[in-house]
């Protein structure tokens, strides 16, 4: 009985390269990077996980190889290996507000640079609503950026017990954070209004609860001293459009000839309603903002505003948390990052006849009064 040598002959060798896939094959797998770089599944899952327990030649081989035929670990499988998720969270609250973008843009480039994935949440400026978001994140994610955050400081501490915590503009004993110089920014928008004549001006005050709000409410106080000025202080009010066309009134009524709103959004809603009522800008009253957002550049007038670092900021806030769980006993971290006046269409010297709020030259500046 004849065998058909076809049939009995040993199959031939699988030498088909793993690095030139077709479209639509699986992709490549730990085994197939172990098996081109000659070494264990173990010692590939190490090479990712645990890199220092490698030996540097089978590292970079591992590496190289991996790399060639494009392989990714798994998330979940990494996690399993060590213990991380591989995620970070980040709360803002209020995603509607044209600030927070900004700052998840420079959040999620610099997360993906260090292989993290971000969650996200928004905490609708409802304190109660950011600790529930934050203890929930806290079980899917090694650490979460918490930005302009409207707790309190004990309720802060205590996320800090749940959690890897790194604040974005605002500051608590103990944590590391990301500051933005609110307090320097106003100085320079006061020192902007009093230079170019100015001599009764308003503030619109923001929210209550935000370390923003106070830390220009500081840099007022601070950029109205020895200078003859007066100062009024509306507020607080939501940072919103519609807020600042409310205040808007207010501010007419109180004959001032300057008005610095909290924050950007605010600022358009005043000049909103100014036009209006048929009120020049910046030719009766001078409107400046805070965050150089970008509508701010294409309102009319083209708003003056105090521009902060937002992209940075993100940046800097996963790097900060990037570093701390890499390595936990490193201790916190603070980096305070400048603010810069940007002068536009919107302010200008008041006018004579509009000037009532110039004092004796001889007066005592006045602390702000605060208005209802």
């Amino acid at each position: 009985m004849s065998t058909d040598p076809k049939r009995s002959a040993p199959a031939p060798a699988d030498t088909t390269d793993t690095s030139t896939r077709a479209e639509g094959d699986s992709p490549p797998s730990i085994r197939d990077v172990a098996r081109r770089a000659n070494v264990s599944v173990a010692t590939v899952s190490r090479a990712f996980a645990e890199p220092g327990l490698v030996r540097h030649e089978t590292l970079q081989r591992v590496l190289a190889i991996a790399d060639e035929l494009r392989y990714r670990p798994s998330r979940a499988a990494r996690s399993l290996t060590t213990g991380k998720t591989g995620n970070i969270g980040v709360v803002v609250p209020d995603l509607g507000n044209p600030f927070f973008p900004a700052i998840l843009k420079g959040a999620q480039a610099r997360a993906r640079e260090a292989d993290y994935a971000v969650f996200l949440a928004d905490s609708e400026e409802n304190p109660r609503l950011e600790i529930e978001l934050v203890r929930a994140m806290a079980k899917q994610v090694d650490g979460v950026v918490l930005c302009s955050s409207r707790l309190k400081e004990p309720q802060l501490q205590q996320l800090r017990r749940d959690t890897t915590l790194v604040l974005l503009n605002r500051r608590v004993r103990g944590a590391s954070g990301v500051l933005l110089d609110s307090a320097g920014g106003m100085r320079q928008a006061v020192e902007h209004l009093v230079a170019i004549g100015h001599r009764r001006i308003a503030f619109l005050s923001g929210p209550a609860q935000s370390w923003s709000n106070r830390e220009r409410r500081r840099g007022l106080r601070a950029g109205s001293r020895g200078r003859q000025l007066e100062t009024l202080e509306f507020g607080p009010f939501a940072p919103t459009f519609e807020a600042g066309q409310h205040a808007a009134d207010l501010t007419v009524a109180a004959d001032v000839t300057a008005v610095i709103a909290y924050n950007d959004l605010m600022a358009l809603g005043v000049l909103s309603r100014l036009a209006d009522r048929g009120i020049q800008v910046p030719g009766e009253m001078s409107v400046v903002g805070f965050d150089n957002i970008p509508m701010a550049g294409m309102a009319t007038p083209h708003l003056t505003t105090v521009a902060l670092p937002l992209e940075l900021s993100g940046r800097v806030a996963i790097e900060l948390l990037v570093e701390q769980l890499a390595h936990p006993g490193s201790g916190t971290h603070e980096q305070m990052l400048d603010a810069q006046l940007i002068v536009r269409a919107s302010t200008a010297p008041p006018r004579n006849d509009l000037r009532s709020g110039l004092r004796p030259v001889n007066a005592e500046p006045s602390e702000p009064t605060t208005a209802a």
